[in-house]
């Protein structure tokens, strides 16, 4: 049965209008800034976060429906077609990474109304990220990352992770071969949260930009009803490079798409507060 739920264009406009001209800075300068604006990211991950995957593809045609009333006719050519790719492309991969934080049964539920809605031309058929990559190599970039998101908190955090659950954080740390091998008890500290999350999920950026994947984190978390969680991205998307404006366009575009979801908080939700460490 067709859902009833609807999106008004007014509603994602006023979306739109929330964030700053300078959050469209983000990508190659021949992409319009329409593109590189996050606006749409933030909003179709909350709709996803919050059980509403009805709404995703809502988000998707509007931003469409805005990426080609930017380009000129004459302009119309195979980038046009190109942008509209990597649109789709942006859309999908935010809607994967978030599934760490709102459960991949939503994910895939928004993925599917996405995929429904979207022309044939704009599916994808092949796999975006490194198949042949090990895990290993997902670690290493994953703790860069995840350095650069929690900054001086990245010890403590790593520290609640490892002792709330070692398989959250040191699995195959005391036991794994190929530890015992090289004699590193490094190797795979943090291995589920650094290697899978944020090296392989997180880490891959061909789409979705470290700093949008922030932006990604936040909208389901605000979703989820999860403040420390909220807190600690909130200031991560800082470290990662926006400015106190636009995260806190983030905070309030996550906040209208879950209250027109029916999301209901028993907890409040954190306030933006201004960060000053940067990542180097």
């Amino acid at each position: 049965m067709a859902s009833s739920f609807r999106v008004s264009a007014g509603f994602l406009n006023g979306l739109k209008a929330l964030f700053p001209e300078t959050s469209n800075t983000i990508g190659p300068i021949w992409q319009p800034p329409m593109l590189k604006s996050p606006w749409y990211i933030v909003a179709a991950v909350a709709f996803s976060a919050s059980n509403r995957p009805e709404g995703v593809p809502q988000v998707f045609e509007h931003a469409l429906a805005d990426l080609r009333a930017s380009l000129a006719n004459a302009e119309r050519t195979a980038l046009s077609s190109d942008n509209e790719k990597l649109l789709a492309q942006r859309f999908r991969d935010a809607l994967f990474k978030s599934g760490l934080i709102s459960g991949y049964p939503k994910a895939i539920n928004s993925l599917k109304s996405l995929h429904e809605a979207m022309p044939v031309e704009l599916w994808e058929t092949a796999v975006s990220r490194d198949t042949g990559a090990t895990l290993t190599s997902y670690e290493v970039a994953g703790q860069s990352l995840w350095r650069s998101v929690y900054g001086e908190k990245s010890g403590s955090v790593q520290a609640l992770l490892d002792s709330i659950y070692p398989d959250m954080g040191e699995i195959f740390t005391r036991y794994s071969y190929l530890c015992i091998m090289l004699k590193s008890r490094d190797l795979f500290e943090g291995w589920f949260s650094r290697a899978i999350g944020y090296g392989l999920v997180y880490g891959h950026t061909d789409f979705v930009s470290p700093l949008e994947t922030s932006y990604t984190l936040v909208a389901a978390l605000i979703a989820g009803d999860t403040p420390q969680q909220i807190d600690w991205h909130l200031e991560g998307a800082q470290r990662g490079g926006a400015t106190f404006e636009e995260v806190s366009a983030v905070r309030e575009a996550s906040i209208k798409v879950a209250e027109l979801s029916g999301i209901q908080w028993r907890h409040p939700i954190p306030e933006v507060k201004l960060v000053t460490e940067r990542q180097p």
